[in-house]
Formats: structure tokens, sequence, C-alpha cells
């Protein structure tokens, strides 16, 4: 007994309550553990989302489709960020592709259905020219974006450019490109030029050369005219280009 009538109790005292339904808990007891939580627990950390863009494209005779196929490999070469290729549906009949020697598409490249378009952060469209200025393949498949895309302008902010095949450097490898803004302009989209980033190659006399500050191109001639390795190296810049604008707007 200590001062003031208290009792204190020893350090090695243990009181516990005796066993009875009044003192027994339903619940069970708390798992306890001792040292660092990080130790008990391994937590992966999910691999961040790949950003995507879209390269979504008309080629009748397969110039374009080169372009496209070469401008994916420089979006793949960014480090989160991948190309995926789409074709735009055709509108001419089997029997009009087959009197102008269309040759064949092959079925690796899905046909794009418009409302994929939202999936895609960020987008470039290649096509050749018509006098200047897209194919009715292209348009047609712009003219389908006037429902709930437009409407609604579910397209808006991404960003998006563009790539061409003219017949001559005369041929539209500007204008076909330009003429084909306005459609981005009442999605919301934005316009994303490629300039003269490539450097001194956009300067080059001495060939041959499709490519403009609008957008990687190629000059196919007759048709017969293969991409050159410079137009090859400027598409692929053009991919690297829109991947590192696609990565700082997104991201």
């Amino acid at each position: 007994m200590g001062k003031g009538g208290g009792c204190v109790p020893s350090k090695k005292t243990h009181h516990v309550l005796p066993s009875s339904p009044r003192n027994r808990s339903s619940s069970p007891p708390p798992i306890t553990y001792s040292g660092d939580l990080k130790t008990h627990l391994t937590i992966s950390p999910q691999p961040p989302r790949k950003l995507r863009i879209f390269v979504v494209f008309y080629s009748m005779y397969g110039h374009v489709e080169i372009l496209a196929r070469t401008i994916k490999e420089g979006i793949d070469s960014v480090d989160g960020v991948e190309g995926v290729l789409f074709r735009v549906p055709e509108t001419l009949s089997k029997e009009a592709l087959e009197q102008m020697m269309v040759p064949e598409k092959g079925k690796e490249v899905p046909e794009i259905e418009v409302d994929m378009l939202e999936e895609a952060d960020g987008i470039l469209f290649g096509f050749p020219t018509r006098f200047g200025a897209m194919p009715a393949q292209m348009k047609a498949f712009f003219d389908s974006m006037g429902g709930r895309l437009w409407r609604e302008q579910r397209l808006a902010k991404k960003p998006a450019g563009f790539f061409v095949s003219t017949g001559t450097q005369g041929g539209g490898q500007e204008t076909t490109a330009w003429t084909a803004i306005t459609q981005l302009v009442h999605q919301g989209m934005i316009y994303v030029p490629l300039g003269y980033t490539f450097g001194d190659g956009m300067h080059q006399l001495d060939e041959i050369r499709g490519g403009s500050p609008y957008g990687a191109g190629v000059v196919s001639g007759d048709g017969s005219r293969p991409p050159t390795k410079t137009e090859l190296a400027l598409s692929e810049h053009h991919g690297k280009y829109m991947a590192s604008i696609v990565k700082r707007l997104v991201q």
C-alpha cells in the first residue's frame, strides 16, 4: 500500500480477464507482424500504357503504304509510343480496280471504322493527290466523321498531321496537305506540321524528293518510281517527330 491508499502493481504482474461468455469476442483476433511491411508484401507496378498514334492511310498502288510503314517504324522507336496502321475503306468497285490494274491489298492492315479514331492519342493521315487535293476515298472517310464525332467534338485537342504521294514535284506536295487542314479544323484537332525539322535533308536540290514542311511525301512519277532513301528517312523522321509531340501534349 503506497501513499494515497493506491496499490502499485508490479511490472511483472499480468492481469488476464476470466474466460467467460461475456468477455469472449465473436471477431477473430487482429493479425500482427513485426518488421517493415515491404518485407511482407511485394507489389509489382503496372507498366504505363503506351501512347498510340494511328497511321490512317489510303494507298492505291502502294507508295503511301510504304511511307506509312516507315512512319510507324519512326513512331515505334520512341519510348512509350507505338504506331498502329489502318486503311480507309475503298469506294471503287472491284471491277473498276481491276481495270485500273490496282494490286490487291493485304489483310494484315485492317480497315478502320470512324468511331475508332477516339482511341488514338494522335493521328497521321496519308493519301495520294488528286489534282492537288485528297482523293475521293479519303474525302469519303472524312465526310463520315460528320456525325457524333463532329457533333460532340470527340476528336478535339488530338494532334494530327499528313503525309502524301504525288506524281510530280509540283503536283501537290504542299497543297494536298494544305487543303486537308480544314478537316482537322472542323473537328477541333491540333494540326502538327513537320516544318524543316528534318534539317539539311529538307534543303537538298541534287535529287527529286517528296515531302514538305506540311509532312512527309513521295514523288511516285507514273507509279513505277519507289520512294528514295531520302524520302524514307524523312518519313521515319516524321514518325519520330510526331511521337515526340504527342508525348509532350498528352502526358
